[in-house]
């Protein structure tokens, strides 16, 4: 195995004058972004769940009538069938919305950051992790 093979592939190296400072900011950084994306994750699940629910009360009304529960099946059609969860809001335009304040937004400024800060290099600071981590002389443990 030669040297080369040991190191992280150039683009997961720290450019020249990056500070260790810099590359831990990055670090939290980019952590605040993958929790984000982990809330975005859980408010796609709310999304799809809520809609799941919506459908299968279509099964429950039908089941109600048949049951012999009219007024109780109606009071479901007309109170919950559809409802907004939010005054104004279907589950949809929560996600657009938050994609568009919040996630967009900070997406973009994350990646403008790496860019000026670390010529756009993504996880630095987790690769240094791993090359400072690794045991280098067990056998799959190299770089790439």
């Amino acid at each position: 195995m030669n040297a080369h093979s040991r190191q992280p592939d150039p683009w997961h190296q720290r450019p020249e004058g990056v500070s260790d400072a810099t590359v831990e900011a990055l670090g939290a950084l980019s952590k605040a972004l993958e929790t984000t994306e982990r809330a975005r994750g859980a408010l796609y699940d709310f999304h799809q769940l809520t809609g799941s629910a919506d459908l299968a009360l279509d099964d429950a009304v039908r089941l109600l009538r048949e049951a012999g529960h009219t007024e109780r099946a109606d009071e479901v059609q007309r109170e919950i069938v559809g409802r907004n969860v939010i005054p104004g809001h279907w589950t949809f335009q929560i996600v657009e919305e938050y994609n568009a304040t919040y996630y967009d937004v900070f997406r973009a400024i994350e990646q403008g950051i790496r860019q000026d800060l670390a010529e756009g290099r993504d996880h630095l600071h987790e690769a240094e992790m791993k090359e400072a981590r690794r045991t280098t002389s067990h056998p799959g443990r190299t770089a790439d």
